[in-house]
Order: structure tokens, then C-alpha cells, then sequence
């Protein structure tokens, strides 16, 4: 029995996991890929992606677990937020599952979207 091939994306951080896409790989595992954003907010930024595509958080839990796993081992070196979002009107605007560990310092004045101003 011949299995299908996977498919192919053609989304940004599926280029990334592919290798065709440059990027700042600060880690990686078997499973998922940690890189810095384009725009990393803090010092230390980076987006924890699994390597196979899953639009956001609720389409596969298991691969959202994973990657939070991943994330977490990451986030436990420093004082973070890791963040999340699932769809364009939650802030989602790369629809490939992605953690984003925030390291946070004392007095860094970043404001974070449900911020009351």
C-alpha cells in the first residue's frame, strides 16, 4: 500500500521549516522549530512552531500540546509571556500554529493587547 505524500503549504513558517525561508533558528527539536519573529517585541523573542502545518491552537490538540511542550521548555530559562492566538479576531495574522515566549523585565514597558489604557 503506497501512503499519500504529505502535503505542501505555502505558508511563511512552513517555508521556515522547510529551510527555504531564512530565518534566526534559535532551536529545534524533531517536532518543532523555535525562530525569532521578524519584529521581536523584547530582547530574547521567539515563535515556537510545529513542524507539521496546524492552522492554531484548537485544529489538532495534540500537536498543541506538543508545541506548548516545547515552548515551555523554552520559557522555564526566563520570566515570560507565552502567547497564543486563534483567528484573525483574536490577533491571529499567520495561520500556522505559533507560541510566542515573550521574555519580560523589570520596568520593559511592554503592553500587551488586553492591557486596560
Amino acid at each position: 500500500m503506497e501512503l499519500a505524500p504529505m502535503p505542501v503549504y505555502d505558508c511563511p513558517f512552513c517555508t521556515i521549516v522547510r529551510g527555504e525561508t531564512e530565518a534566526e533558528i534559535v532551536h529545534e527539536w524533531s517536532d518543532a522549530v523555535a525562530f525569532v519573529p521578524l519584529n521581536p517585541v523584547t530582547p530574547g523573542h521567539v515563535l515556537v512552531v510545529p513542524r507539521v502545518h496546524v492552522a492554531d491552537v484548537g485544529h489538532d490538540p495534540e500537536v498543541s500540546a506538543m508545541t506548548m511542550r516545547r515552548a515551555a521548555e523554552l520559557a522555564a530559562e526566563t520570566h515570560c509571556n507565552v502567547i497564543t492566538s486563534r483567528g484573525a479576531v483574536a490577533t491571529q495574522t499567520i495561520f500556522h500554529l505559533h507560541y510566542h515566549v515573550v521574555p519580560r523585565r523589570e520596568g520593559d514597558a511592554l503592553s500587551l493587547p488586553w492591557d486596560v489604557r
